[in-house]
């Protein structure tokens, strides 16, 4: 039988990468940002700990859908009141808040546990081209796009 790996603790190495959002699909966006955040691209991945990278995301406004998703895609929240359902399109939400969109597409694809919480932290989100984390000097993460890929 294997033993799951356990890397020690003063040994992850946290890195920070950013991504440019700018006409990026949001699932194919979304996706690689949560694996990188689990840290799933490194060999020293542990399904229980904590050994993902810091993700920074800028231009989160000018992130693409495919299809008629901009019309038609519901984004839902809840007061918590009775009747307290409030429900918004992918375009106004994005006219609104543009950070929302990509914080919950990937949200969504972390684990549901005190570890997802935990991981969701490092990501930043930025609806514009700056952002305060100069000083971390991230490194760019490419996302590869499918070629003729039509939206």
């Amino acid at each position: 039988m294997t033993k799951t790996y356990l890397p020690p603790i003063d040994s992850i190495e946290r890195n920070w990468y950013i991504v440019d959002a700018a006409d990026q699909r949001l699932g194919r966006l979304a996706s690689e940002i949560a694996t990188v955040l689990r840290g799933k691209n490194k060999p020293t991945f542990t399904p229980h700990m904590d050994t993902g990278d810091f993700v920074i995301v800028i231009n989160a406004e000018k992130v693409d859908v495919t299809g008629r998703k901009r019309s038609q895609k519901l984004y839902r929240r809840h007061s918590g009141r009775p009747g307290g359902m409030k429900t918004e399109t992918f375009a106004k939400l994005q006219a609104r808040i543009p950070e929302r969109i990509i914080e919950q597409a990937v949200k969504g694809m972390l684990p549901k546990t005190t570890l997802g919480r935990q991981l969701f932290t490092k990501l930043k989100v930025y609806a514009g081209a700056d952002h305060p984390h100069q000083a971390q000097m991230p490194q760019v993460l490419a996302i590869q796009t499918i070629p003729g890929e039509q939206h």
